[in-house]
């Protein structure tokens, strides 16, 4: 018995080495190149080129395409969709046997794969699919010696792998602006047989500003794919095809993919996870799940500081009820924590387009101003106490400051202006309140106001427009004086035009303040409210005061 089971096996061995050694006289490499260029063609709706077609025996029989070329939608350039430096179609040993070539396998390693969605939200994968047109009659070159017949047409292998391949989407926006994404080390497999595939794989993402991936810094997204399903249905293109799959992402740190947003001003670091589901049509897909970012840290280098100049501001938990959409990241809603302050809020962010953020049913409660005006912006408004707020609010990435917009509400608890510099309109308030109450009491030395001045509370309404603050109700409340005040405040530039009115107990003083944070202009008016007193010393005194908050 045994000796008829090793005779068994040395004669399939013996076979397989024999058909394995046959195989380069087995396969018909001009009718094979013919038929996989013009099946890939009519499969993808694109022409596709490949230099030459090769036949090797190890590790497993296969063929390998060499500098293969897949053409982009015409009406996106001339630039290939797809290049790839080799292809390997792995053969069937048991039909090669019986002098049939059937492939088992398709692998296709590192290629470099162009996405492009132009300014009206066209992509350039949106014609891929197979072609309506007739197909011509592929060529038929002379069949080799003993060569197996080659059908017309090549059956897909039932299983794709994509290896290391890098994928970029170049979003396309009005003027010439565009942003890039990368996906790189991206791992895919696909199995099964039309009309339903299923895949899975992993993938890095990162926003590609320029140059190769070894010159950026860590910091991409890690993503892996799981029980994902495709459908492709006759008479569909490729981009209309139903998709679903479970997504998970792991940021160890955010700072290199926000850096390119951001630019070098303002740092972003942090760790970020998440899990989604993803639905919808391979063009258009949708996701919904939680990400959770931990350690978030907004760093920035501020000149006004004393050492270290280098400020760090930490927010210990934020998490996102996210989805995805036709290009915009939602949250409903966010949940930040603040330390011993909270922030929730509802958010959208058009990735697309610009990066444009709007937060609606903006809520912030029990913020400690400290660590946010002293400590990590050191600034001259600088305030202490804990600050609620409600309201909107929306902005580009980019520039901030100068797009800023929305209506909110404010109120500061018992605290302290602590700031230096007069850049803003409660700073302003204050000092104009405080010079008015120390000229009234000449015999208080002006050095008083060298220290922070307690206040009960700061509240009020404010709209933002394209980066101006407007307000009609701000009040500033302390034991000694209450101070009003209306006007817009330039949050960029440091411009305003204020009406201050304050109430010193003894009577009331109106002041106009104009020009900007920097170089304050302050007018009293009108001359009666200050009667016995010298206006120009008054006006002269104020002047004075404010310079010394520089």
């Amino acid at each position: 018995m045994l000796k008829w089971v090793i005779a068994v096996v040395a004669a399939v061995v013996v076979l397989t080495a024999a058909a394995m050694a046959a195989v380069p006289y087995l396969v018909d490499l001009p009718r094979v190149q013919s038929l996989v260029a013009t099946n890939a063609s009519h499969a993808l709706g694109r022409p596709v080129r490949f230099a030459s077609l090769s036949v090797s025996l190890f590790p497993l029989p296969g063929v390998t395409l060499h500098k293969l070329e897949v053409a982009d939608d015409a009406q996106f350039g001339t630039t290939p969709f797809l290049t790839l430096d080799a292809g390997r179609l792995r053969l069937k040993l048991r039909p090669l046997l019986t002098g049939r070539v059937e492939f088992a396998e398709l692998v296709l390693a590192k290629p470099v794969i162009t996405v492009i969605r132009d300014p009206g939200g066209r992509l350039n994968v949106a014609t891929l699919g197979p072609s309506a047109e007739p197909r011509a009659a592929a060529p038929r070159p002379p069949r080799a010696s003993g060569a197996p017949a080659v059908g017309a047409a090549l059956a897909l292998p039932t299983k794709v792998k994509i290896d290391d391949a890098v994928i970029v989407y170049i979003a396309q926006g009005p003027g010439g602006a565009s942003s890039r994404f990368r996906a790189e080390h991206v791992d895919l497999t696909i199995t099964g047989a039309l009309p339903q595939v299923a895949f899975k794989g992993s993938a890095r993402l990162t926003i590609d500003g320029h140059g190769p991936s070894k010159t950026r810094p860590p910091g991409d997204v890690a993503v892996k794919i799981a029980d994902g399903v495709a459908t492709l249905g006759p008479g569909h293109g490729l981009v209309d095809a139903p998709v679903r799959a479970n997504v998970t992402i792991d940021a160890p740190d955010l700072g290199a993919l926000t850096a390119v947003n951001t630019g070098p001003a303002l740092a972003i670091g942090g760790a970020m996870k998440g899990a989604l589901a993803v639905a919808g049509t391979i063009a258009a897909p949708t996701a919904s799940g939680e990400v959770a970012l931990s350690k978030l840290a907004l760093s920035r280098d501020n000149p006004q500081c004393p050492h270290p100049k280098r400020r760090t501001y930490q927010v210990p938990s934020l998490t996102l009820a996210s989805s995805w959409r036709d290009g915009h990241l939602t949250a409903q809603p966010v949940r930040a924590d603040l330390g011993k302050g909270t922030l929730t809020a509802r958010l959208d962010v058009d990735v697309v387009r610009g990066m444009r953020v709007k937060l609606d049913d903006l809520a912030v409660a029990s913020l400690p101003l400290e660590s946010l005006t002293v400590d990590f912006l050191c600034q001259g408004y600088a305030l202490t106490g804990p600050l609620d707020l409600t309201g909107a609010l929306a902005f580009v990435v980019a520039r901030p400051l100068d797009t800023m917009s929305g209506p909110g509400s404010l109120k500061i608890g018992a605290g302290k202006i602590v700031g230096k510099q007069a850049i803003a309109l409660l700073g302003d308030v204050v000092r104009v309140g405080g010079a008015v109450s120390s000229l009234l009491n000449a015999d208080v030395p002006a050095s008083t106001f060298n220290e922070p001045l307690s206040f009960d509370s700061i509240a009020g309404t404010y709209r933002v427009t394209d980066g101006v603050a407007t307000t009609r109700d701000l009040l500033y409340t302390s034991r000694t004086m209450k101070v009003a005040i209306a006007g817009d405040y330039a949050l960029a530039s440091g411009a305003m035009n204020l009406d201050v009115n304050v109430n010193h107990g003894r009577g009331e003083v109106q002041a106009k303040v104009t020009g900007t944070a920097a170089a304050p202009s302050v007018r009293i008016v009108p001359t009666s409210v200050v009667r016995g007193l010298d206006q120009k010393k008054v006006e002269s005194g104020l002047r004075d005061l404010l310079k010394r908050f520089r």
